[in-house]
């Protein structure tokens, strides 16, 4: 799998269903993949191998009497369904992660490394504003990353 990344516009149809940027479909393995809630009201979308990793991760750190793994295993994996891409390089959203994510009919699609997330465009841009000194403060934490080139 190549390192997915990129920012994308898209726009969602009346079925539901959003077209994934070639750059992304090309980098991911497979015709199918997980799709669920994520976190700050958008949806992430796995491929399989990965979305095993990040649901094995999930369910090993907490105990079904832990409140706080509970939590998370109940909007993260619960909701979580299997998408596959169709011949024109669309998804399916489910109703239910379409109400969750406020997705209207544009969307912002961001390659996010090894997963994707897919926002509504207008809570997206509200994001980026919301967070902008929250993001300054947060760079702060990454003095130590250098840039090299490798030989």
């Amino acid at each position: 799998m190549n390192l997915l990344t990129g920012e994308f516009r898209n726009t969602l149809d009346e079925k539901g269903r959003i077209s994934l940027p070639a750059r992304l479909r090309n980098g991911l393995a497979g015709n199918s993949f997980v799709l669920t809630r994520g976190v700050d009201n958008c949806l992430w979308l796995f491929p399989e191998a990965v979305w095993e990793s990040f649901a094995r991760g999930v369910t090993s750190i907490g105990s079904p009497f832990d409140a706080n793994a509970r939590l998370v295993q109940r909007r993260m994996l619960a909701p979580a369904q299997e998408v596959e891409v169709d011949k024109l390089g669309r998804i399916s959203i489910p109703q239910s992660l379409r109400d969750y994510a406020r997705l209207g009919k544009d969307c912002t699609i961001l390659g996010m490394t090894s997963y994707v997330e897919i926002w509504d465009s207008a809570a997206y841009s509200a994001y980026l504003g919301e967070t902008e000194s929250d993001f300054i403060a947060a760079t702060e934490s990454f003095k130590s990353v250098r840039l090299e080139a490798r030989q």
